[in-house]
């Protein structure tokens, strides 16, 4: 499956330097190159680097096959189940290796010769695996550097960078696409999403991080096909919703899966309070709360993945809560408790949220009350609980500007500050935990003669005997 030959653009042409290349990825390459092997630097680092971006990872391409790159690195680890890539490992990175891979090939391709006599027939491991739908499952086929990067699913993601003379190798036109700022489907974007739901969601991170708009076949497909993300792994999903929501672009990100209609697919608790087009109370709280968790995120301050939830979906989960509790025959933390895990089974089918993340959201939730009872003594009681942080968190941006929460959140501050007054006692300088009460021991009594290690009478100090009763 060849096509014409690639763009070629040479150093002179392009920003990527090789000072901002990691020395890990130098070595590997130049270790592979070395063997007798090629290798490229492809992927989201070509992209990055050409943005003028700092790259999170660089991933190296190769036509070694992954047993062939254990046995160069005695520092490698194969991974993978869909299809095995190696992880050659350094002590503050580890490097990813693939192997260049073949797209899906159709029955009557299957059996196709290469166009380039040089070139090496794809080698099978266990083939490619569909669905009935199309959905690809497995595609262990190998492949060369054009079939590898005629099956990647964005232009913008298949240039590679050759370390031998610092060029970008380009087989579909990504470069133009960069520099175009466009998000476009390699081959058939309707089949590209067909195969592989997950690429939609792929293509919103992109856009919305990038600031790119999608060309117009692209765009056209993935809202043709936005119904099929609900085929995808849920455990997969969980991956790409926290790449979503917390790589600094959350709000973009969900106003454009809300215009492509995706938001409500992927989060059906939404889908009442979120009607389509936007405005609305919701719609305007998520906006506000994923812009905070930008400007965290952007400060490289962690956002939790509980407290994340619990911003986005909390005020929907604590009006459930209400009612529940509201006929007084259920106290409000098992209201909490039952409403929460009835969130996590509703989202369930398209993110699977872990068990530490649903306990987590349920403990942030459940406190809330705590922050009405501004009594010094229930407030270092809260303060020493282990989701504090972020209850106080959620309690300052969900209600702290409504009904009596600036008082609330007022008197909290200050509290914090140590200069709230404990039950009319003076302010002390700085606040801290009331320490825990000793408990005092009891005299031990000293034993009488004949008893335990005294000495008995007219006699001299019993082995270990001290003078004091006890033996040490």
């Amino acid at each position: 499956m060849n096509g014409p030959d690639p763009l070629i653009i040479p150093r002179a042409q392009h920003p990527i330097s090789r000072r901002n290349i990691s020395l890990n990825v130098l070595k590997v390459l130049a270790h592979l190159r070395r063997n007798g092997h090629t290798a490229y630097i492809v992927g989201g680092g070509v992209r990055d680097l050409l943005l003028g971006r700092r790259p999170k990872d660089m991933d190296v391409a190769t036509d070694a096959t992954p047993t062939r790159i254990k046995k160069i690195f005695r520092n490698c680890r194969l991974v993978g189940r869909r299809f095995r890539l190696a992880h050659v490992h350094f002590r503050d990175e580890i490097v990813e290796v693939a192997t260049f891979r073949s797209p899906a090939l159709e029955p009557d391709d299957a059996s196709a010769e290469p166009a380039d006599a040089g070139a090496v027939p794809p080698s099978r491991l266990d083939g490619i695996v569909k669905s009935e739908d199309g959905l690809i499952l497995r595609d262990n086929v190998f492949g060369t550097p054009e079939q590898d990067a005629r099956r990647r699913d964005f232009t913008l993601n298949a240039l590679f960078y050759n370390i031998d003379d610092f060029s970008i190798i380009d087989y579909v036109g990504g470069y133009q696409d960069i520099q175009d700022r466009r998000i476009r489907s390699i081959g058939d974007p309707n089949q590209r999403f067909i195969e592989d739901p997950v690429r939609m969601i792929r293509a919103v991170r992109f856009a919305a991080a990038l600031g790119f708009t999608f060309d117009s076949e692209t765009h056209a497909a993935l809202l043709a096909h936005r119904g099929l993300i609900v085929k995808a792994s849920s455990e997969r999903m969980f991956e790409e919703v926290r790449k979503l929501l917390l790589l600094g672009s959350a709000r973009p990100v969900f106003e454009l899966l809300h215009a492509t209609g995706l938001f409500t697919l992927i989060f059906p608790v939404a889908q009442g309070a979120l009607p389509a087009g936007e405005g609305g109370w919701y719609y305007e709280h998520l906006r506000r709360v994923l812009d905070w968790v930008d400007a965290r995120v952007a400060a490289g301050e962690p956002v939790e993945l509980a407290l994340l939830f619990a911003l986005m979906f909390g005020p929907l989960i604590e009006r459930r809560a209400g009612e529940l509790s509201g006929d007084e025959t259920m106290s409000a933390v098992t209201a909490y408790k039952q409403t929460v895990g009835e969130f996590v089974a509703e989202m369930a089918p398209s993110v699977r949220i872990p068990n530490v993340v649903g306990l987590g959201i349920r403990d942030i939730l459940s406190n809330q009350w705590r922050f009405h009872r501004n009594q010094s003594r229930r407030a270092a009681r809260l303060l020493r609980m282990p989701v504090f942080a972020d209850a106080w968190t959620y309690f300052r941006l969900i209600h702290g500007s409504t009904g009596s929460g600036p008082e609330l959140c007022a008197w909290w501050e200050s509290f914090l500050q140590g200069q709230a007054q404990p039950d009319g006692a003076p302010a002390a300088a700085g606040f801290a935990p009331p320490a825990k009460r000793r408990r005092r021991r009891g005299r031990r009594r000293r034993p009488g003669p004949g008893k335990g290690t005294a000495a008995p009478p007219d006699a001299g100090p019993a082995d270990g005997w001290t003078g004091s009763g006890l033996s040490f």
